[in-house]
């Protein structure tokens, strides 16, 4: 049998970050500011998805397709479902091609730090759930307070089955 390389590996540019701690699955990383790609909606994240998609693959002002990265971002919360996309490092504010769709904003995170567990496999909201409270546990025993609420972030196209690559994310704060 025959599998397409694109189940096996991936070139895609990964935002940029400061490995700060490693401790098994759990790190602090600081993490510069980024422009990211967003969808807020009430919808499921498979519209998200798909209007983000859409917007790299040229549907902004200057027809030009941008490079897919990683992670993406995806947030659920009483106000909607987010989900972002890091837009290339080559990018900032003012050269970053404009979005026709409204619902797509170019938004820059803010730099700081962020607690991160990593887990396997395809994620699901039990997976989620569940490394969602284990990082707030591991974060309660180390006394790191956490700001916001947590992110899940994925790595990997849908069409890669192995070594995958999921996390869930928080901002914390952290003194040297």
């Amino acid at each position: 049998i025959i599998f397409p390389l694109i189940m096996f590996g991936q070139s895609y540019e990964t935002q940029k970050y400061n490995l700060i701690s490693k401790s098994d699955d759990f790190e602090i990383r600081y993490y510069p500011k980024a422009i990211k790609a967003r969808v807020v909606s009430n919808s499921n994240s498979n519209n998200n998805f798909r209007k983000l998609f859409s917007y790299i693959s040229g549907n902004n002002q200057t027809n030009e397709k941008i490079a897919m990265t990683t992670p993406v971002y995806v947030n659920n919360d009483s106000n909607g479902n987010s989900m972002d996309f890091v837009m290339p490092s080559k990018f900032d504010l003012n050269t970053i091609h404009k979005p026709i769709d409204s619902d797509v904003k170019i938004i820059e995170s803010k730099s700081g730090y962020f607690a991160t567990l990593k887990y396997g496999g395809y994620s699901n909201s039990f997976k989620v759930e569940n490394n969602t409270e284990k990082l707030y546990k591991i974060l309660a025993s180390k006394n790191i307070e956490h700001k916001g609420k947590a992110s899940y972030v994925s790595y990997n196209s849908p069409f890669k089955f192995f070594s995958r690559r999921n996390e869930i994310i928080i901002e914390i704060k952290y003194v040297e």
